[in-house]
């Protein structure tokens, strides 16, 4: 077990303008450990976590990735090759909308092959049987694995989509709203599927969410965000038990008079 964080994020912030996205964020997140990132609509929180996942640069601020040799490398000084590579290999996403995050035209199975052939797998039989048995722990049946996401529910698309995601072996994924858009009986299972495989992993994961039952069910330390700062961070138990920011008091108490 390494003593120095998988992450290190300074000062980021992002400006449009004279638009907040995000200002001074700063952050170490370890290996293993799921950080949820909260706030309303407009928060902050989804260009965060586009700086931090390379998606956007930001305006200042500087993020330093571990890589698998041990070596700290500051992100927004990588080429776009580099970015690239990672994010195909060490990184996942997981978007809301899993058809943001999917290749709807090609097969279930395909989906999930690409990304090993992205590592270098090249074995026909190889991929498949590993296909086969990423489907099987997103509860995928088998006989649907020729099947294109296109015919797939919204639940069974996004559990495609995490699968494609991990079948690398990912250290970091980041997902933005995961559960949105699906109906309340499909969201349980999703977060108990997340929660098992990102334990089971080891992973380490950035989740961003406004709904604090997916931050207190899926992550260990939590940051909540109102217009583009931070305004408390902390184990996400004690931020949700005893809020001690008035922006994190009110969303505490919105959820519970629900």
């Amino acid at each position: 077990m390494t003593d120095e964080p998988l992450l290190r994020v300074s000062a980021l912030s992002k400006f449009y303008g004279s638009r907040v996205g995000c200002d001074n964020v700063s952050f170490d997140l370890w290996p293993g450990e799921v950080l949820a990132v909260v706030g309303e609509s407009g928060s902050g929180k989804t260009t965060l976590l586009n700086c931090l996942s390379t998606r956007l640069l930001p305006s200042s601020g500087t993020a330093s990735y571990r890589m698998r040799d041990g070596q700290f490398r500051e992100l927004y000084r990588m080429s776009e090759a580099e970015r690239r590579f990672l994010m195909r290999t060490d990184w996942g996403f997981v978007h809301q909308n899993p058809a943001d995050g999917l290749r709807m035209t090609v097969s279930a199975g395909a989906n999930v092959g690409e990304r090993l052939m992205a590592v270098g797998d090249r074995h026909y039989g190889k991929i498949r049987a590993t296909a086969v048995d990423w489907l099987s722990r997103v509860e995928i049946e088998q006989d649907r694995i020729d099947d294109e996401p296109r015919a797939f529910s919204g639940g069974m698309r996004q559990r495609l989509q995490i699968a494609r995601n991990l079948v690398t072996g990912p250290r970091l994924v980041f997902m933005d709203e995961p559960t949105g858009g699906l109906d309340v009986s499909v969201q349980a299972r999703l977060l108990d599927l997340l929660r098992g495989l990102v334990t089971d992993l080891g992973l380490a994961a950035i989740v961003v969410t406004h709904d604090l039952a997916v931050a207190r069910l899926l992550s260990q330390r939590m940051m909540v965000m109102k217009d583009g700062r931070v305004v408390e961070s902390g184990l996400t138990d004690r931020v949700l038990d005893d809020p001690r920011a008035p922006y994190t008091q009110l969303l505490v108490s919105s959820i519970l008079q629900v």
